[in-house]
Order: structure tokens, then C-alpha cells, then sequence
């Protein structure tokens, strides 16, 4: 028997993750662009003719643009190049989560294709330590057992509380299956 199970695993997380990279781009990026440029009500263009076309052709290239660069962003963030994956983590969170204060996503985030990524390849993108509360839903856990794997020296503490956010992403890449570990 071949390892076609684990290749068609890997293969769906990869679909999961390039679908759900893909849907926000669209509805954070292109969306609110395709709202503001073009409606063909005579401003979406420049030429004057009315038409819409420049903004609507232009949207087009970015959506083609997109579903291309969303195959390559989500085998980044899968493939063996741990700082590979943290650049392109980095700059889709910066992108598509902006914001003046730290990312801090809720807890249902981290059970999404992307947030199950992140927690892999990144840990937290903005915290070196989390709550039990968080490092369960980064591991798709309760708390009960985030305090279990602390208990058994799974999980490392924080000084300040909380487990590390290393300790999460190892856990959830043990041994760097999908990447170098620093």
C-alpha cells in the first residue's frame, strides 16, 4: 500500500487552507475594492464613458491574481521552510487583519484553516505566551487539558502564566514535521 492517505491528508489540508486564504482576500481585500471603484455608474473607470470597465477588468486580474498566489501562500505555510511559512503568516495576518493594537484573534479563529496553520508554523503571532483558554483552542483542546499536558510537562509554562506560545506550535509540530524548528 502506497502512503496515499497521508498524501491525500496533507492534499486537503492544503485545499482547506488555500480556500480559506482565498475567501478572505476576497472578502477583506477584493470585495470592499470591487464596492469602491465600480458599480458602472460613470466612476468606476476614468475614461468617463460610463462603462466601468477599467475597475471591473482591473478586479478581475487581482480575483485571477489571487486564487494563483492563494495556492502558492497556503504551500508556503505548509511546506518545510519554517521561515518561509513565518513571512508569509506574517504578511497575510498584516494584510488581512490589520489593526493599530497587536493581533489577538478570538478563540473560534484558531479553528479555521488559517488560524490551524498559524498555530502550527507561527505559534501566536503577537504573544510569546497565552492563556490556557487560547492555547486550548490553538490545540483543539480544553483547558482542562491544556492544564493535563502542563501537569505531564507537555506543555511549558510561563513565568508570567499562561504556556508558551513555542511550546503550543511544537506540540502541534513535533519534531518540525512541517519545518526546521529555531
Amino acid at each position: 500500500m502506497t502512503h496515499d492517505g497521508h498524501g491525500q491528508e496533507h492534499r486537503d489540508e492544503h485545499d482547506a487552507l488555500e480556500g480559506d486564504i482565498l475567501r478572505l482576500v476576497g472578502s477583506r481585500l477584493l470585495d470592499p475594492l470591487e464596492i469602491l471603484l465600480g458599480d458602472g455608474s460613470g466612476s468606476g473607470d476614468g475614461d468617463g464613458d460610463g462603462d466601468g470597465g477599467g475597475a471591473a477588468g482591473a478586479l478581475e486580474e487581482l480575483r485571477a491574481r489571487a486564487r494563483h498566489d492563494a495556492a502558492t501562500w497556503a504551500a508556503d505555510l505548509l511546506g518545510p521552510d519554517r521561515s518561509r511559512a513565518v513571512h508569509t503568516g506574517a504578511r497575510l495576518i498584516a494584510v488581512l487583519y490589520p489593526g493599530d493594537a497587536a493581533f489577538d484573534p478570538p478563540p473560534e479563529w484558531w479553528r479555521t484553516p488559517l488560524g490551524r496553520a498559524i498555530a502550527r508554523r507561527v505559534g501566536h503571532p503577537s504573544a510569546d505566551r497565552v492563556p490556557y483558554a487560547v492555547a486550548g483552542a490553538m490545540l483543539g483542546i480544553t483547558r482542562q487539558g491544556v492544564h493535563d499536558l502542563v501537569r505531564r510537562g507537555k506543555l511549558r509554562p510561563h513565568p508570567d502564566g499562561g504556556v508558551t506560545t513555542r511550546s503550543v506550535r511544537e506540540r502541534l509540530d513535533p519534531g518540525g514535521v512541517h519545518g526546521d524548528h529555531p
